[in-house]
C-alpha cells in the first residue's frame, strides 16, 4: 500500500461555492495509483467541502440561498462576535455540511457520478486562502 499527501490552496472571492475537482484529479494523476483512496480534508472551521452537482451551476446558487435562509448572518441569539457578524454562522454552517470526503479511486481516477464534482463552500463573506490537504492510498 502506498500514500501520498499533499496540500493544495484554494483562493476564495467571498461567500459561494468553488469547483476543487480538477486540482484533486491532478494530484492523483501525479501519483501512480490505479486502486484506493483519497481524502479531501479542509483545514478551515469557516469553509466546507461538498460533492454535489456540478453540470449546473443554478443548483449552487440554490444550494447558498438556502444556507442563507437555515443559518442567516447577524442573528441576534449568536453570542460571539470575534471577525465580525457573519463569523457564528460561518462556523455553524460548516457543522452542518463537511470537513472531509472520501472518494474511491479505480483505475488511476476517481469514481465520482457523472453529475458530482467536489467543491469547497466558502461561508465567510471576505475572501480567503483555504488550505485542502488531499491524501490518497492506495496501489
Amino acid at each position: 500500500m502506498n500514500h501520498h499527501s499533499q496540500i493544495i490552496e484554494v483562493k476564495t472571492s467571498g461567500k459561494g461555492t468553488y469547483e476543487i475537482t480538477d486540482q484533486v484529479a491532478r494530484v492523483i494523476s501525479a501519483f501512480p495509483v490505479q486502486t484506493g483512496i483519497v481524502t479531501i480534508f479542509n483545514q478551515h472551521v469557516s469553509a466546507s467541502l461538498v460533492v454535489f452537482e456540478k453540470a449546473n451551476h443554478t443548483t449552487r446558487i440554490d444550494l447558498e440561498a438556502y444556507f442563507d435562509q437555515l443559518v442567516p448572518e447577524g442573528s441576534d441569539y449568536f453570542t460571539h462576535p470575534l471577525k465580525g457578524s457573519g463569523n457564528s454562522a460561518a462556523h455553524i454552517r460548516t457543522v452542518l455540511t463537511r470537513s472531509s470526503e472520501m472518494i474511491p479511486i479505480a483505475q488511476g481516477k476517481m469514481q465520482l457520478g457523472p453529475w458530482q464534482g467536489i467543491f469547497l463552500f466558502e461561508h465567510r463573506g471576505a475572501p480567503h486562502s483555504r488550505s485542502i490537504v488531499v491524501s490518497i492510498v492506495g496501489n
